[in-house]
């Protein structure tokens, strides 16, 4: 078969998880960015859930200054809250202007206590010009869905799993509610009679979905405004451990899972392109450039495997699937950073992302 190569605009992931902060076992900013470009990813949005949470501006600061001396591609920070650091938010605006905020419990245990009386209080202090990212999940969307309808702030759900969650925010969209969505490869591709093979390495908050579940998802696709991946490295001592975390890595086999659903014309590269590049960069706020992108190489049939991956926790839910379309290079402003499997680019080139500045 002749080799066919594709050009795709700069990705971005919304929704990543590369620990580092005295979790560097898991995974650390440069193993976690490494396997963003090995997964066609230029840009990426990390998560507060850390060992030590994200919840002032210190922390913020401190993370920030780590991160910037070991990535390879452009990453962006959210803050975090527990409902009781409201004064923190007029002292972060500098250094972003998304807050992650946990409806329901998941890896860190950051779940707000009491989210009917705190939520509504976030909203109210949160910054207009912010953008706020949640965890939620069953009643907790209509809640969140009711907060917003009385405090119309840019809100943004993640990992969206299941019909009943679905349906309100397609509603809260027709209404014309300032709401996107996201939802993830694995909540896609995999459901939860997949458990059984998958045993701990399928454990995951949200939980895998029913088959019905994941119909539902592709039939309203024109409804969701982005995949993301939920990259969240666990080490498989931790995965078989007593009480597993929560969590599957994502990072290197999302765009091939979506490039295999392209070609079985479950979506369009058009349609890719918009969740994977044009639309993260919008709900971001800014514009990677045209001197940034990612070379696949489209008849390119393989096995997804353990071995060889650049995340530090080694595995993945997805070993022994064929896929198609491999990564072959990636070029940030012009550098080429990453090929056939080696990353080039030099530790602590990547760039800080700050959503209200333009890049």
């Amino acid at each position: 078969m002749s080799k066919e190569f594709l050009k795709l605009p700069g990705l971005g992931d919304l929704h990543v998880h590369l620990r580092g902060m005295g979790q560097d076992n898991k995974e650390d900013f440069h193993s976690g960015t490494s396997a963003a470009l090995a997964g066609g990813f230029v840009l990426i949005d990390d998560k507060p859930n850390k060992l030590k949470p994200i919840f002032t501006l210190e922390n913020l600061v401190e993370e920030i200054e780590i991160a910037q001396s070991k990535i390879v591609c452009d990453v962006g920070f959210d803050f975090g809250t527990d409902g009781k650091n409201l004064d923190e938010f007029p002292r972060i605006t500098k250094d972003t202007n998304r807050l992650k905020v946990f409806l329901n419990e998941t890896t860190g245990n950051l779940k707000l206590d009491n989210p009917e009386l705190l939520l509504p209080k976030i909203y109210t202090a949160w910054p207009d010009s912010g953008l706020i990212l949640l965890h939620a999940e069953n009643d907790m969307v209509r809640l969140a869905l009711e907060v917003i309808e009385n405090n119309p702030k840019r809100t943004h759900f993640h990992h969206i799993s299941t019909k009943r969650d679905f349906e309100p925010i397609i509603e809260a969209k027709k209404k014309g509610m300032p709401v996107t969505c996201g939802l993830t490869p694995h909540h896609l591709f995999l459901t939860k009679d997949d458990i059984g093979r998958l045993g701990p390495f399928g454990y995951m908050k949200p939980e895998l979905a029913t088959q019905e579940d994941v119909e539902f998802l592709w039939r309203n696709l024109s409804y969701v405004d982005v995949i993301e991946t939920d990259h969240a490295p666990h080490t498989v001592e931790e995965k078989l451990s007593e009480k597993p975390p929560s969590g599957v890595p994502g990072l290197e086999t999302a765009l091939p899972l979506m490039l295999t659903a392209v070609a079985e014309g479950k979506l369009t590269l058009k349609r890719l392109v918009e969740l994977m590049s044009i639309n993260p960069q919008k709900i971001m706020g800014i514009k990677i450039p045209d001197s940034t992108y990612t070379i696949v190489e489209l008849g390119k049939k393989y096995n997804i495997k353990n071995e060889g991956l650049k995340t530090k926790c080694g595995w993945t839910p997805f070993a022994g699937k064929e896929v198609r379309g491999k990564v072959k290079e990636v070029y940030i402003r012009g550098q080429k950073v990453f090929e056939d499997g080696e990353v080039l680019a030099k530790t602590g080139t990547g760039r800080i992302i700050f959503s209200n500045k333009n890049e």
